[in-house]
């Protein structure tokens, strides 16, 4: 199984055809090769292993980003458990 994670674009390098992406906290520099329209700093897009594929409504972008987040805290809440 695969996952697409929503990212915010933080900046694009259009010589190099790559954005800046923020993915929980964390920023990367993914590849905009894959993408069939144009991408615009502020929006939400969906990440798999390096590559932009595919806008995503802000909405649901900022509802998947908090069920990550859910999952993170139960997982360590288990795993504290277990300790």
């Amino acid at each position: 199984m695969c996952l697409a994670i929503p990212s915010k674009v933080l900046a694009i390098n259009s010589e190099t055809n790559t954005a800046t992406i923020e993915t929980l906290g964390v920023s990367r520099e993914a590849s905009l090769d894959l993408m069939q329209e144009e991408v615009q700093v502020g929006e939400y897009v969906l990440l798999h292993i390096g590559y932009v594929m595919s806008k995503i409504d802000t909405q649901a972008a900022l509802e998947s980003i908090e069920l990550y987040k859910q999952i993170v805290q139960d997982m360590e809440m288990e795993q504290e458990e277990l300790d």
